[in-house]
C-alpha cells in the first residue's frame, strides 16, 4: 500500500510516555503539538490510504485531543462507520495497534433484527461460523449481555449465549513490532480489517439494514 502513511515515529512512544498516567495540565499542554504531529497524523495519514484502497473505508474519525475522556490522551482512537451502530476500530498505544469491529449503542429495532437472526438456523449458524473464525484468528469476542436468558426461546436453544447479546464486540491486538514504524502498518491493519469483513457483512445484511 502507497501513500503519505510512513508508520509511527518512535518519536510518538515518547509522546504517549510523557502523557502517561495523571499527568499535569502542564504536561498535556506542552505536549499536545507534538501528540498531533507524531500520534494522531499518522492514523489520519493511514485512514486515508486504506479509503484510498477500498471505498468502504472512507467514512471515518479519528479523535482529537478535545474530543477524548479523562486519560484517552495517551490512546488514539480511530473508528470507521460501516452502518448504522457497525463500525471498525483502530486503537494505538504504548501496547502498538488493536483493530476491532463493533455493533453497539444499537436501538431496539435493531436488537430484535439481531436476535431474530441469531434464532435463525441459517443465519445464526452463520455467526457462529463466523466467530469461531475470528477466534482462531486470536480475536476476543466480547459484548454486552443480558444475564439471564432471553424470553420466548427455550434455555437450552443452542445459540442461547449469542441471544443474550445485545452487542458484538471483536477486538485483536495486532502488536508493537518494528513494522509499526513503517507503511507495513497500513498493510497490518487492511488484514485484520479482512479479516473482520464476513461479521461487518453479517452485521450489516441482518441488523443493521
Amino acid at each position: 500500500m502507497t501513500g503519505d502513511f510512513a508508520g509511527w515515529p518512535r518519536a510518538a512512544f515518547d509522546v504517549l510516555l510523557q502523557l502517561e498516567g495523571d499527568p499535569s495540565a502542564d504536561t498535556r499542554r506542552r505536549c499536545r503539538q507534538d501528540r498531533e504531529d507524531l500520534v494522531r497524523r499518522p492514523m489520519i495519514e493511514l485512514l486515508n490510504d486504506l479509503a484510498d484502497a477500498d471505498p468502504a473505508y472512507e467514512d471515518f474519525a479519528v479523535w482529537g485531543y478535545g474530543e477524548v475522556l479523562m486519560h484517552a490522551w495517551q490512546r488514539q482512537h480511530a473508528i470507521v462507520r460501516l452502518a448504522p451502530n457497525v463500525e471498525l476500530s483502530l486503537h494505538f498505544d504504548l501496547d502498538g495497534l488493536q483493530v476491532g469491529l463493533a455493533w453497539w449503542y444499537a436501538p431496539s429495532p435493531q436488537i430484535e433484527r439481531y436476535r431474530a437472526a441469531v434464532a435463525d438456523t441459517g443465519s445464526g449458524r452463520r455467526l457462529v461460523a463466523i466467530l469461531r473464525a475470528l477466534e482462531h484468528e486470536g480475536y476476543v469476542i466480547s459484548g454486552d449481555m443480558l444475564k439471564r436468558p432471553l424470553r420466548g426461546h427455550p434455555a437450552d436453544h443452542p445459540r442461547m449465549t449469542l441471544l443474550r447479546h445485545r452487542s458484538v464486540i471483536a477486538t485483536r491486538p495486532l502488536g508493537c513490532d518494528d513494522w509499526i514504524h513503517t507503511p507495513a502498518a497500513a498493510d497490518h491493519v487492511a488484514a485484520a480489517f479482512l479479516q473482520l469483513r464476513p461479521l461487518a457483512r453479517w452485521m450489516v445484511k441482518n441488523v443493521a439494514c
